[in-house]
């Protein structure tokens, strides 16, 4: 016997018994378990729900703004102090949110101290501003006021009142 291994095949037979490469299958982007998929539809509903519930309170203190603006608007009359025709719009403005927020029976027939304690009762502070926004409009001569902290309490009240 020959003591020698036998000739090794050549390179090339070698290369003719290897096999293509086997490409693994594409991961799937479907979740493994239900649960997942099951989380992320509750999470959608949940940010749905969210989304309209904002959206439903921005419709309903849509006039808060508005009031709010208009108030802007009138800051500088009312920080000059004692302007009846800023009192006067001053007066239209708080009534017109009131009417926004309030039914029309409780509010539309509210004129002096009763008109000034439903604007305490709903949330506001303009106890102390009584006499300026009760005869504003109507007076030749108002009281002096003042205009910064009227202005201070009619922001408070447009903007945090309770209905």
């Amino acid at each position: 016997m020959d003591p020698r291994p036998a000739p090794a095949d050549s390179l090339v037979s070698l290369l003719d018994q290897l096999h293509d490469i086997a490409e693994p299958r594409p991961v799937s982007m479907m979740p493994a378990t239900w649960g997942w998929a099951v989380l992320a539809a509750l999470l959608l509903a949940l940010f749905a729900a969210g989304f309209w519930a904002w959206l439903r309170h921005r419709r309903r203190t849509a006039y808060r703004r508005t009031a709010l603006a208009e108030l802007d608007t009138l800051a500088p009359a009312l920080v000059g102090g004692n302007d009846p025709a800023a009192l006067a719009v001053l007066d239209r403005l708080l009534r017109r949110t009131a009417l926004a927020a309030f039914p029309r029976a409780e509010v539309a027939t509210l004129t002096g101290s009763d008109w000034i304690a439903f604007l305490d009762r709903t949330g506001g502070r303009l106890a102390a501003f009584a006499p300026a926004l009760a005869t504003g409009s109507y007076a030749r001569h108002i009281p002096a006021f003042d205009g910064p902290g009227l202005l201070k309490a009619a922001r408070h009240w447009i903007a945090r009142h309770h209905a």
